[in-house]
This record gives structure tokens, sequence and C-alpha cells, in this order.
């Protein structure tokens, strides 16, 4: 019988938890959505799921919009930094920190760093 080998180290995770109630927060600056949320905002909301964000450049000039399909809320720049939380299909849900826009693009538009 061959033993496993430990896993890696990991870094230890940092704690959190809510001491009060969930915060509104507003979903076109915010990444939150009723069924994720960024990580950096366990703290301050609730949400079933959490994610950590993947940054990548983005490869071209592409549409933000708010829903995925929906108009566009704003245009990013190609070379922008894009934060992404979800993958859904042809699009990436995600934020511009330079803008401090929360939406989708399409997934094509993606560079990964």
């Amino acid at each position: 019988m061959t033993a496993i080998p430990p896993s890696p180290a990991r870094s230890p995770r940092r704690a959190f938890a809510l001491t009060g109630p969930s915060a509104v927060l507003d979903p076109s600056t915010h990444a939150v959505r009723p069924d994720l949320a960024d990580v950096r905002l366990a703290e301050q909301v609730f949400a079933p799921h959490y994610a950590q964000a993947v940054p990548c450049v983005l490869g071209a000039v592409t549409e933000l919009s708010a829903e995925r399909g929906g108009p566009a809320v704003a245009t990013l720049d190609a070379g922008e930094t894009f934060e992404v939380l979800d993958l859904v299909g042809d699009h990436g849900w995600g934020i511009a920190p330079a803008r401090r826009l929360v939406g989708y693009v399409a997934r094509d538009a993606l560079g990964w760093a």
C-alpha cells in the first residue's frame, strides 16, 4: 500500500463573521448578487457563495453590461484590468476596479494574466 503524500501547505485563511445585519450594497459598484459575492465583501454582506477575484487584462475594447446580454453601461478599454468572479456561458461577471463598476463582459475579451 502506498502512502498518500500530504497536501501542500496552504496559507491560513482569515476568519470572518458578520457582527450585525447584512449591508445593502449597490450591485453596480459592489460585486454582489443573490447567489454570489466577492469574498472581499464577506464582512459586510451575507451570500450563499463567495468567490476570489481572478485578475485579467482585457484584450480588446468591450462593453460592460449590468445583465448578461443586456445593454452596455460602459465601454472598457483594451489593456484595462477586469477582475473575474464568475464565468457564465460566453460572459464573465466581475468588477472593473479602476472604474469601480460591476457587470458582465464578453468572455472572448478576457486575457488571462
